[in-house]
């Protein structure tokens, strides 16, 4: 089974053939940050699949929050070239789910929480990390904090 990691360098050698720049460029880019990730810290690590993902995911955040950016400033070519890379970043990522499918998972988690005695503020660590769990790496931190919060009416 191949890795994450191999799949992007074996499309970034693709891409390269056949001159796609804007997709060398951003892969490029992801392999960079995925690297830097493996080597921060007091040693070397290799990063699993997860991992990869929760890196792609930053970078595609920085991608997103720069086009917001970029368009206030009145730079629209640049706003464009930095949604054109998240649209690459975007093709590695897993599906994120649909915020009745997530609201569906909060609650069976609050009502699993609730029942073992955990309520209110207590649980909020609790809860969300199962959902983390049950949702997988692609989801958003933020997100399911912010739902499960209002879930739990604190």
């Amino acid at each position: 089974m191949t890795s994450l990691k191999d799949t992007l360098k074996a499309d970034l050698n693709t891409a390269m053939k056949a001159r796609a720049e804007l997709e060398v460029s951003t892969l490029r880019m992801v392999l960079a940050a995925v690297m830097n990730a493996e080597v921060a810290g007091a040693e070397a690590v290799t990063l699993t699949d997860d991992q990869v993902i929760a890196v792609m995911m930053a970078e595609a955040k920085k991608r997103s929050e720069a086009a917001e950016v970029y368009d206030q400033a009145g730079r629209a070519e640049s706003a464009t070239k930095e949604r054109a890379e998240l649209a690459v970043i975007e093709r590695y990522l897993p599906a994120a789910l649909s915020d009745d499918e997530l609201i569906t998972i909060v609650n069976e988690e609050v009502a699993k929480a609730a029942a073992e005695g955990n309520t209110g503020g207590k649980a909020m660590g609790l809860v969300v990390k199962a959902v983390r769990a049950r949702a997988g790496a692609g989801v958003d931190g933020g997100r399911v904090a912010s739902l499960v919060k209002s879930a739990l009416g604190s």
